[in-house]
């Protein structure tokens, strides 16, 4: 089972006004076209099927599908077709957390120990707000080499905690963070003992029922579901896909078990961020961050990212198992929704969503076909030639091979880049660009690396 997650890079108490916008109604309205673009760029070239939903507030401006919920009976996706969601579920259980809290059942800066029975004593430290922001150190289970098998076997909880409970921490708690999905499997542990209801029902009866997502719940693999889409994966050659492998959805819990709909999300973050689930007071805590960069330099709160690019803020999390990837987006100033929902696996729901998004926010995005190349000496691309590293472990190497400047990120093999401009690159097998840092003098210093609408900066060695 994959992690539950999808937030691969390269290569791979808050304020806000709930007072709606129309003059920004009328700009969203207008970028519909641009919007169609945006996905038929991913779904003409066969990385993405599924289901896309953007909302101001809660009139649809795009909700549209594309592609097969099954291939081999070609029946197409539908808006109430049934997605799993992944790590989308996280925010769920973050929600059904601070309930609790709510109802005096818990605190969330309380050591889990004082809810869970038979913890190690290595986990004396850790706080269920830990475990809300994957600052807890505990090793995720599912990057655990056992777990590359143990994803198709029928696994109960305890057996699934068995997994990592008695592995030591990778840090200790608090001190930094490190995405990990048990943390997730004992907040749905914590959820089950405070309440006494299966995470389900809480879900159900606190979350569902009130505002009406009809179309959601908690997957169980050998159940009859009438519309779920069947799950697909590439094969590697780029055009064909195959059925995804099984995976046994008894195993993610809280942290990535749900199905849902474009319109249930919809209805989900407009009831979340409308004061239909939580207090003022919890949906601050819900939306306050851990003081570490989490993804792209992200930080993560309780459950969901906060991303504040160039004056803009959002919320997000992304999702991934096995034949599904997901991606679902919350602009509180704007009340704006961006909801993609993928029944092929790949990086196409995370870069709609975070394309959709930047043009609901006022900003431009340049799809691969609107670049064009301009030429270039052999002499000016062996400027750029160098190692550019991102991080320690992550690095780009420029070189020229012919009259061709060729880029090679670790792990990965070599790409040619294009230029478009001085000191701007890019790429055509992904949709990514470099572009070249100067200093006053005019020397290259570094190199910006930019994909999925963020950029990463690298230092040139």
């Amino acid at each position: 089972m994959s992690s539950f997650h999808s937030a691969a890079l390269v290569l791979a108490p808050l304020a806000f006004a709930f007072t709606s916008t129309p003059a920004l109604a009328q700009e969203v309205e207008a970028d519909h076209d641009r919007m169609i673009k945006v996905v038929e760029a991913e779904a003409s070239t066969g990385k993405f099927m599924g289901a896309v939903l953007v909302a101001q507030g809660d009139e649809p401006v795009l909700q549209r599908t594309w592609g097969s919920a099954d291939l081999e009976w070609n029946i197409a996706n539908t808006i109430d077709t049934k997605f799993r969601i992944g790590s989308v579920t996280k925010q769920f259980t973050a929600a059904s957390i601070l309930l609790l809290q709510e109802r005096g059942k818990l605190d969330i800066d309380a050591p889990i120990a004082t809810y869970l029975e038979e913890t190690p004593e290595e986990w004396s430290t850790i706080t269920i707000r830990n475990l809300l922001r994957h600052t807890s150190g505990i090793p995720n289970v599912t990057s655990l080499d056992d777990f590359a098998t143990q994803k198709y076997l029928p696994t109960s909880q305890d057996e699934l905690i068995a997994m990592f409970s008695s592995l030591p921490l990778e840090f200790e708690p608090g001190s930094q963070f490190s995405y990990s999905n048990s943390g997730y499997v004992l907040l749905s542990r914590i959820v089950e003992n405070v309440s006494g209801e299966n995470l389900g029902d809480f879900y159900q009866a606190n979350i569902f029922d009130p505002l009406g997502m009809k179309e959601s719940g908690i997957d169980v693999t050998a159940s009859i579901l009438p519309k779920r889409a069947n799950g697909y994966s590439p094969t590697g050659d780029d055009v064909t896909v195959m059925n995804a492998p099984y995976a046994d959805m008894g195993i993610p819990t809280g942290a990535g078990a749900m199905y849902s709909t474009v319109g249930d999300l919809h209805k989900w973050q407009r009831g979340l961020f409308g004061g239909k689930v939580l207090s003022d007071e919890s949906l601050a805590e819900y939306l306050t961050p851990a003081p570490y960069d989490a993804f792209a330099g992200d930080q993560y709160a309780l459950g969901v990212l906060i991303d504040r690019t160039d004056g803009n803020m959002f919320t997000w999390h992304g999702g991934g198992i096995e034949g599904f990837n997901a991606w679902l987006g919350y602009d509180p100033e704007r009340e704006t929704t961006v909801v993609v929902l993928a029944n092929l696996n790949g990086g196409a729901a995370t870069k709609i969503g975070e394309q959709l998004m930047t043009l609901v926010q006022g900003r431009d995005i340049v799809l691969p076909g609107e670049r064009g190349e301009i030429a270039m000496s052999t002499e000016e691309l062996a400027e750029y030639e160098g190692v550019y590293a991102l991080s320690p472990d992550f690095k780009i190497t420029v070189f020229l091979d012919g009259d061709k400047l060729m880029t090679q990120a670790t792990g990965q093999g070599p790409a040619r880049i294009y230029p478009e401009a001085k000191d701007r690159f890019f790429l055509k097998v992904i949709d990514a660009q470099l572009g070249f840092n100067r200093d006053e003098s005019g020397m290259i210093t570094g190199a910006t690396l930019y994909q999925n609408s963020r950029e990463f900066p690298a230092q040139k060695e």
